[in-house]
């Protein structure tokens, strides 16, 4: 059919595709047993057509939808099309053939309808061990191979029967079996769901009308974004920061480089000068992560959701304008056997980068430097009856202040977008007690007319002997003010612990640390910068940050120019407008 459909028969197929696509994100979630999958969400599920375009993908973490053309992109590589059949099931995770990195497994099943594969329904989540050589995450390790299993391709199901080798290697291959088989019959559930009610649309509409749907609805959504990148004046636009270590070669700080190319309605992101692959695993794979990250992030500048009132279909179409470059054998396009397990953190700098190099020319889009890191935790340890037990925490963090609104406090950021775990679900489950949870209090967020967001304080005290590896970053490279805004805070983990008296700080990634019972480890996540002048912010908010311990009283006068006295109302301060007029003017002519 080359006929265009109708608007409104486009509109109900396109509810119909996002509709199948949440279904199967929910199924994933509430199916699962791993707290990283049950509660954080930290999935992914959509569907595909036979080349591999996303047509619909779940609300939920921008890294896994973005990945999975990759995936499949991969697995043909193993799996040519005319290789799939009705009932077949295949897993992949191999980061140098399309994944996001290891951890990261995807269940991939064919459409097949009226005898004709028409696409596929895939879904990731991310394992809580896959068997590496440190529980949960890992760092400081030399190549892939010691990431853990490497599915590439593997058919888990063939024609509708389950090979129960791979089976059953897969569940002798990692600490906590009983988790991760739950997790991958979650997953192919979802799977099914996917196939079943893709079918069923097919069924309804005919192959030839969904497949036209699909293709303007992809138009659709292209043209929307080559519309915003069309408005970005043309142009080089260039913004440097760094990491702070590769894991193992500490105090060695590894530069990124984003420079952003705008020409018409393509743009290029070319991550040309950054640090060359590392030795551990803090390594980017190309096709399943750098490329997503750089399609994130102008997605989410030129497409919010909110700041639109057209509708957005989310499809491969807002990727197709976007190229991106990074040289063979650097951090973002590491060449094999390198690990590139650890990756999080970099990517999240490139979409910070992103928006400062572009914040000049759309500053009503752009943010101050956001925290932009990701605080990813494993707690293990083994039980009195020999079992391990892995538990894998992602931290909140802040974002930078915006156009017209403070940085969200204690927030997922950017590309992350998963959830935090109860409290009460940790202490019903583990041998972790969490002893502290709240705003981070020891420094303000970055002073601006709208200021940074506050991160977030989090310790966590083992009742027993155990493990711990702790992927972060951004000690170092603090996340920056912009228009007239302050620099805001880097971060921080400090071991205790009470008994001996020990308190030491760390550095932001370690692996397979040894713990003690009573040792705490606490983690301060970054706080965002400024936005704007901060002589301009309401005096009242800044009152309002006083009183919720944000700033303390002589943030307020230093930073914000804001004088507070004493008042008996309960409060115990409030503005003094003329005080504060006066010392404006001091501060602002010196």
């Amino acid at each position: 059919m080359s006929k265009e459909l109708d608007p409104i028969t486009l509109q109900v197929i396109a509810g119909a595709l996002h509709s199948i696509a949440e279904q199967m994100g929910n199924v994933l979630y509430r199916m699962s047993y791993s707290s990283i999958i049950r509660e954080s969400q930290d999935l992914g599920a959509g569907l595909f057509d036979r080349d591999f375009n996303t047509l619909c993908e779940s609300d939920s973490t921008p890294m896994h939808i973005g990945s999975l053309p990759g995936y499949l992109r991969g697995i043909e590589e193993s799996i040519p099309l005319d290789s799939w059949n009705p009932g077949d099931c295949v897993i992949h995770n191999h980061p140098y053939f399309g994944a996001s990195h290891s951890p990261d497994i995807a269940i991939v099943m064919p459409v097949f309808h009226e005898g004709a594969l028409v696409g596929f329904s895939a879904n990731t989540a991310h394992h809580v061990d896959i068997g590496a050589a440190t529980p949960g995450l890992v760092i400081d390790i030399p190549d892939m191979y010691a990431e853990g299993m490497l599915l590439n391709g593997l058919k888990l199901y063939d024609k509708g029967v389950r090979n129960e080798w791979l089976w059953k290697f897969i569940g002798d291959n990692t600490r906590v079996p009983s988790l991760v088989m739950g997790d991958l019959e979650a997953q192919i559930a979802s799977a099914e769901l996917g196939v079943e009610r893709f079918v069923q649309l097919f069924d309804t509409y005919g192959q030839d009308m969904v497949i036209q749907a699909t293709r303007q609805l992809m138009d659709y959504t292209e043209s929307m974004i080559r519309r915003e990148i069309a408005a970005i004046p043309d142009g080089e636009y260039t913004a440097e920061g760094f990491l702070d270590d590769d894991g193992r070669n500490r105090d060695v700080h590894l530069p990124i480089k984003v420079t952003v190319r705008v020409t018409g309605d393509d743009v290029e992101v070319d991550l040309t000068g950054s640090a060359d692959q590392v030795s551990t695993a803090f390594n980017v794979p190309f096709e399943g992560s750098t490329k997503v990250a750089c399609f994130f992030a102008f997605r989410a500048l030129l497409l919010d959701t909110y700041t639109h009132q057209e509708y957005i279909p989310q499809n491969e179409g807002s990727f197709r304008p976007i190229k991106v470059t990074a040289p063979k054998g650097c951090i973002f396009n590491p060449i094999a056997p390198a690990a590139a397990e650890a990756r999080f953190s970099q990517i999240q700098r490139v979409v910070d980068l992103i928006i400062k190099a572009l914040a000049p020319v759309i500053p009503n889009k752009a943010t101050a430097g956001n925290a932009a890191v990701l605080s990813f935790a494993a707690y293990s340890g083994v039980r009195d009856n020999d079992d391990y037990w892995v538990f894998l925490e992602v931290n909140e963090a802040a974002m930078g202040g915006r156009p017209l609104s403070d940085g969200p406090d204690t927030i997922e950021e950017l590309m992350r977008n998963t959830r935090n775990n109860p409290l009460e679900d940790l202490g019903m489950h583990l041998p972790l007690i969490c002893d502290r949870y709240e705003i981070r209090d020891d420094v303000p967020p970055g002073a601006g007319k709208f200021r940074g967001g506050a991160g977030v304080i989090k310790s966590q005290r083992y009742l027993g002997a155990g493990y711990m590896t702790h992927e972060a970053d951004r000690h170092d490279d603090i996340p920056w003010g912009v228009f007239g805004g302050k620099p805001g805070a880097g971060g921080r983990v400090v071991l205790s612990n009470e008994k001996t008296g020990k308190s030491e700080d760390q550095y932001a990634k370690f692996s397979g640390l040894r713990t003690q019972e009573g040792d705490v480890i606490t983690y301060y996540s970054p706080c965002g910068g400024g936005y704007g002048n901060p002589l301009e912010r309401d005096p009242s908010k800044v009152l309002d940050d006083v009183l919720d311990e944000i700033i303390r009283l002589d943030d307020a006068r230093n930073e914000y120019g804001v004088v507070l006295k004493e008042i008996d109302d309960g409060y115990g301060w409030t503005v003094d407008p003329g005080a504060t007029e006066r010392l404006r003017g001091e501060l602002g002519s010196g």
